[in-house]
């Protein structure tokens, strides 16, 4: 399940990370006036999902129909949250929205502040029967609607008076907490279940509010220049999810920083966002790295961090706790840098005094971006020293021991199995070195460096070539061309798609692709994937290795990932029965389209399709892959902006599924998503841009 991805590896102490916890802020970006009011829904088959910011409140309320009703308010704050989930009815019965939602402040019994939203809302249904309050942080809820489990120490009874429902309660370690209030407005409370009125309806006054510390919201002028996408949608969704203390992952389940989401949203929204943007966003993963250099992958704040404590010794401390046990947070973070520092203009003009600039992090522990970045490429360097004596699959980059995952296909059959990831060996550590190597010659990082720095960064172009060279072929999967066809027949039948497409697709060569990981014994597993998109825009490929991953993404479902709805970021037609059915549209990293892995395909189309050496036939066929993609983005633009989806298949045509829809799917998508905003920056080519 997708919930495995955020197990904390890692406790860091509470001098280090103020602005994590909603302390100290980083410096600020955007203009000196309050942010303008923003209230936005997102709606979809099951949900309602209604966002608010205004001044110090920022929320999310979620309403889920039947047949598993269910109120969700998410708050950036503390990644905290209340959630009311009912009893499974027999209906289909959809909530009704009566009226904007209000910001309310208010303050608990010992008259310490609280923010939430208040709203009114609309049944048609029978009865509700509550079944679990959680009033806690998001990732206790989150674990909650995957695993029905709370922690006993949050548990909390309803005190009901007349037709009003409440639950509150302090956090853990005695700070202010967490409340949530029905009121029956229309209908009847009684024998632990809310009765609808004659009329067969039930109407609900919610309110919700949290004691956590509210970040500090930035502005949409703050955020984005003059070149951005005229996407409303997008510019609201990006809004909502940046402060200045951290840009958050999405909503409702991951309201709180991502390591690698950050990076990788940075570096596609880069040519659209504003310089202090950038850099805050940047400097928000250098304050988070490890005594190692290592990159974050996510935070524990609030009562989750409370949590945390108490399960290691006891201590009711808020402390952050920050979980490193992803790999590939550790080599974005130097290709990411290097754009902005070295190629683009902006950032070139402010890049000795933002490396000379200390990180927003409280207490004595704060360290100069320079001197934190050149702990992350030490560890970078160190880490590829292995394969470069030795150029063999057992010195690649491997999960770390213990954990099935370790980058952004982070569920727990994602990978498939695999421990060494295509994405991580064969394009991210060859970028990290060359932006070391790169880091290393403009003189910027010569202040930061010490002694035995010199050797090691000399030898970083060298070990990149080793990597760039070497590294991919490990990963080659070679497939006769009637044992191809045959497997997407035998696929397409099980799946009930139209197989002819797919199978003239292939041609009559051998299909050749990368696998999207080798396993422990350096098998490679031959699941077909989007990860090209990262080739296309971080490695240095020849012409044939471009034509290549752009035939072997392109090719339509099941011979390649391209359907109507978009690009899969899976295809397991050519793995055995077992991993068919564990990748399949129900899974979180399966056979369904990621909408910001699109957008890395179209921005790594767009890099290649900027150099000058590409012959004239590779060139015409990145032309009309880039058409065929962008009409399918185009086609589903509005959902773009949420998480992922999965799709359906009839009348020889596919269709948009939203995902978490289905009882089958593992989980739910977000509304509000981080990187799928990246169409502010990644633009379709010209004539093909359409009117939001």
């Amino acid at each position: 399940m997708a919930v495995q991805r955020f197990a904390s590896a890692l406790i860091i102490g509470a001098a280090l990370l103020g602005a994590a916890a909603g302390g100290a802020a980083p410096r600020a970006s955007g203009t000196a006036r309050p942010p303008a009011r923003l209230d936005f829904e997102v709606d979809d088959p099951l949900n309602i999902n209604r966002f608010l910011r205004e001044g110090q409140v920022a929320g999310h309320l979620l309403l889920r129909s039947e047949p598993e009703p269910r109120i969700l308010l998410a708050f950036p704050a503390g990644n905290s949250g209340v959630g009311l989930w009912f009893e499974k009815g027999s209906g289909a019965a959809r909530w009704t929205l009566d009226g904007a939602p209000r910001p309310v402040r208010a303050r608990d019994a010992r008259g310490r502040p609280l923010y939430g939203i208040a709203a009114e809302a609309t049944i048609a249904a029978p009865e509700l029967i509550p079944r679990q309050a959680v009033l806690s942080s998001i990732r206790v809820l989150r674990d909650y609607q995957s695993t029905g489990k709370v922690p006993a120490e949050v548990s909390v009874a309803p005190a009901i008076a007349g037709r009003t429902l409440k639950w509150a309660r302090d956090r853990l370690d005695g700070a202010a907490g967490y409340s949530l209030t029905l009121e029956v407005t229309h209908g009847e409370v009684g024998h632990g279940r809310i009765s609808a009125a004659a009329d067969g309806t039930i109407g609900l006054a919610i309110t919700g509010l949290t004691g956590e510390t509210p970040l500090t919201p930035l502005s949409a002028a703050g955020l984005l220049d003059d070149s951005a996408a005229p996407d409303p949608a997008a510019r609201n969704t990006l809004t909502y999810l940046a402060y200045r203390e951290k840009l958050l992952a999405g909503s409702w389940r991951f309201d709180t920083y991502f390591g690698r989401d950050t990076l990788i949203s940075v570096r596609l929204l880069m040519p659209a966002l504003s310089p202090a943007a950038v850099e805050d966003a940047i400097g928000s993963v250098l304050a988070r790295l490890s005594p190692k250099g290592e990159v974050a992958h996510e935070e524990d704040i609030g009562e989750q961090a409370v949590l945390d404590h108490m399960k290691n010794g006891g201590v009711r401390s808020a402390a952050p706790v920050f979980d490193y046990k992803m790999i590939d947070g550790d080599y974005l973070l130097a290709p990411v840098a290097s754009d902005w520092l070295l190629h683009d203009a902006r950032g070139r003009a402010r890049a000795a005094a933002y490396l000379a600039a200390a990180d927003g992090s409280a207490g004595a522990g704060r360290q100069k971006h320079g001197a934190a970045l050149v702990e992350n490429l030490r560890l970078v360097l160190a880490s590829a020293a292995a394969f470069a004596r030795d150029p063999s699959w057992a010195n690649l980059i491997t999960l770390k021991p213990g954990y099935p995952v370790g980058e952004w296909r982070d569920s727990e059959h994602g990978l498939g199995g695999g421990r060494y990831p295509y994405d991580v060996n064969a394009v991210l550590v060859p970028a990290a070195l060359a932006a070391a190597a790169e880091l290393a010659d403009s003189g910027l990082l010569t202040p930061y460096l010490e002694g035995r720095d010199r050797a090691l960064f000399a030898g970083a172009a060298h070990l990149a070539e080793i990597w760039r060279t070497r590294a991919p072929s490990l990963f080659d999967v070679m497939i006769p061309n009637q044992t191809a066809a045959a497997a997407v027949f035998s696929y397409a039948t099980t799946q009930k798609v139209a197989a002819l497409p797919a199978i003239a697709a292939l041609g009559s060569d051998e299909l050749r692709f990368h696998a999207l990981a080798l396993d422990g014994s350096g098998a490679p597993i031959p699941v077909l994937h989007s990860d090209e998109g990262f080739a296309l825009l971080f490695a240095d490929l020849d012409s044939g290795a471009v034509d290549r991953a752009v035939t072997t993404l392109m090719r339509p479902f099941p011979a390649g990932l391209m359907t109507e709805v978009g690009l899969l970021v899976a295809n397991p037609a050519f793995c055995p029965n077992g991993w068919q059915a564990q990748l399949n549209r129900n899974a979180y990293h399966g056979t369904v389209v990621w909408s910001w892995q699109q957008a890395l395909f179209a921005a790594g189309l767009a890099r290649q399709l900027e150099r000058t050496d590409l012959p004239g036939t590779v060139r015409t066929h990145l032309l009309a892959a880039q058409k065929t993609l962008w009409t399918a983005i185009e086609a589903t633009r509005s959902i773009s902006n949420s998480e992922l989806w999965s799709w359906s298949f009839s009348d020889r045509h596919y269709h948009v599924a939203a995902f978490g829809a289905a009882a089958a799917d593992a989980d739910e998508a977000n509304a509000a998503q981080l990187w799928s905003t990246v169409y502010l920056a990644v633009r379709p080519p010209t004539g093909m841009e359409k009117t939001p």
